[in-house]
């Protein structure tokens, strides 16, 4: 059996769990998530648990046996606490503000970019326009998010300017060396 999928989901105070068939709905403080699971996997709340089993040992079942618990642990996660996801822009001039709820991007382009936030997304940009805090209960759409950010300008490996996540190593190159020696001009 799934190592992952045999652990029960504990359900904080204040979350409410409808299960219908294999539509799960999650409600919580910061809002309400719902998801459809493939056949093959049963989804049951015990004792203010929610314990996800699967019907036979099939590839598949097994397969998604422990995804559905971790699905349904990122809901139970993001409608109590949320999800974040930091990037930091890196480069001369390159910054980024809100207007409105659109995030706009100045990163070297000859004109600004303009990012509108998925439905329950939202932007924090810092003081110095340098940090963007991509926020919301969906763990997979912040992700998203944060990546189409990140594609406008990722970060390019001579002098490292770009769009990166908070702590991602960037590997640099060299650049070229300077052609001294064996008969080159100097």
């Amino acid at each position: 059996m799934s190592r992952i999928g045999r652990k029960p989901i504990p359900i904080p105070a204040g979350v409410e769990v409808k299960i219908d068939n294999l539509t799960v709905t999650v409600k919580g403080p910061k809002g309400q998530l719902t998801r459809t699971f493939p056949e093959g996997v049963t989804v049951a709340v015990k004792d203010g648990q929610i314990v996800v089993g699967r019907v036979s040992d099939d590839r598949r079942h097994k397969a998604f046996h422990g995804l559905t618990r971790a699905l349904l642990a990122n809901m139970v996660e993001g409608v109590t606490k949320g999800f974040e996801k930091k990037l930091e822009i890196e480069g001369v001039g390159y910054k980024a503000e809100l207007q409105g709820k659109d995030l706009v991007l100045w990163v070297g382009y000859s004109h600004p970019v303009r990012i509108q936030p998925l439905p329950g997304i939202s932007f924090v940009v810092d003081k110095g326009g340098r940090e963007i805090t991509v926020q919301g209960i969906d763990k997979e759409l912040v992700g998203e998010m944060a990546a189409r950010i990140r594609r406008v300008r990722p970060p390019e490996p001579y002098k490292g300017k770009g769009i990166r996540y908070v702590g991602e190593q960037i590997r640099r190159k060299q650049g070229k060396a300077g052609k001294i020696g064996k008969g080159g001009k100097k």
